[in-house]
């Protein structure tokens, strides 16, 4: 029942898309047999039909119309919670337009980014789901629900880069891929953006919010004025994504531990990556470099702490140009509930 269901569900993809293939129309889609290929694997199309299966039945509160092992692990937001529970309570209106997924058949992984709204709030969500054969064995949630009111334009439609295929000739081996965004995490740590291959372009969203390479500093909300914070933050946001880990700004974080580069899609140029931010708290400022106006700025509100995060690194010609990231605040030294 399952496979047929997938199979529906892949077939239906295609003939939303049929009016784009109308010079191939003599090619028939390939039948679930041919997707699943070898007993136990699960091919691209594989892997998008379990996911939508999942997506839906999250959409429709059911756990049991999704195909989900009966061992399964899950958590949300790094605690191990019961199958029902969480975000399957919570959502209130699906993802629509604003969907990033990246699908994995060789670790058998496919991650997922997407807004919606839970318990009648924004919510920005990442989803990691491993498949063994064709049931879910892992599920991993990160749900941020502090959505800030100026990040929402941003999450209407993901930006062109995040949902393209990258050309075959721009394509890196995921090797090279997960060594990239490794060296990412290096540079954060190290306060040195040489240390991960940034595209002149490369842009960050975080929450929804940009914070890198913007072209004009944001609107200064009410109350502040030239030689604020927000006026600070502004222009080290218009900093591209080196010159911004350059300035100093991310030297909060004392670490990042674990990493987890776990989904590498060649296909789209995509790495999912479950990263465990880790904060001290052993300053209350941070010095700034090579922003005109600003020396130093206070940081508030972290103390000790950690970030857990789901982050999508968009990579070609070995060169990464689209970050976006969810993230949720997390007392001082949690684990992600997937140590074991």
């Amino acid at each position: 029942m399952l496979r047929r269901a997938i199979a529906v569900l892949s077939l239906g993809l295609v003939c939303i898309s049929a009016s784009k293939l109308a010079s191939a129309q003599t090619t028939a889609p390939p039948s679930i047999a041919e997707s699943v290929g070898a007993p136990g694997t699960c091919d691209r199309i594989c892997l998008t039909g379990i996911l939508e299966l999942y997506l839906g039945a999250l959409a429709r509160h059911q756990p049991s119309s999704a195909p989900l092992a009966p061992n399964v692990k899950f958590t949300e937001n790094t605690v191990k919670i019961p199958v029902g529970e969480g975000l399957w309570l919570g959502v209130t209106e699906p993802p629509t337009t604003f969907r990033v997924s990246a699908i994995d058949p060789t670790s058998g992984q496919v991650g997922f980014f997407g807004f919606l709204k839970a318990w009648g709030t924004p919510a920005l969500v990442a989803i990691r789901l491993k498949i063994q054969g064709d049931k879910i064995i892992e599920a991993e949630h990160i749900v941020a629900r502090q959505i800030r009111p100026a990040a929402v334009t941003n999450l209407i439609t993901p930006r062109a880069g995040l949902i393209e295929d990258v050309a075959p000739r721009e394509r890196n081996s995921r090797e090279a891929m997960n060594h990239i965004v490794l060296s990412y995490f290096d540079a954060v740590e190290q306060d040195n953006g040489a240390l991960a291959p940034f595209a002149d372009e490369c842009e960050r969203h975080e929450n929804g919010i940009q914070t890198t390479t913007n072209k004009a500093p944001p609107a200064l909300p009410p109350g502040s004025g030239p030689g604020s914070l927000a006026d600070a933050v502004g222009k080290i946001s218009m900093l591209g994504c080196k010159a911004g880990i350059d300035s100093g700004v991310l030297s909060y974080i004392t670490r990042v531990e674990p990493r987890r580069p776990l989904i590498v899609d060649e296909q789209k140029g995509l790495v999912f990556a479950f990263p465990m931010f880790v904060h001290r708290g052993d300053k209350s400022s941070i010095e700034i470099k090579g922003v005109q106006g600003v020396e130093r700025i206070p940081i508030s509100g972290l103390g000790a702490s950690n970030l857990m995060a789901g982050e999508i690194f968009k990579i070609r010609n070995l060169k990464i140009y689209e970050i976006e990231a969810v993230g949720v605040l997390l007392p001082y030294m949690s684990r992600t509930g997937w140590e074991d």
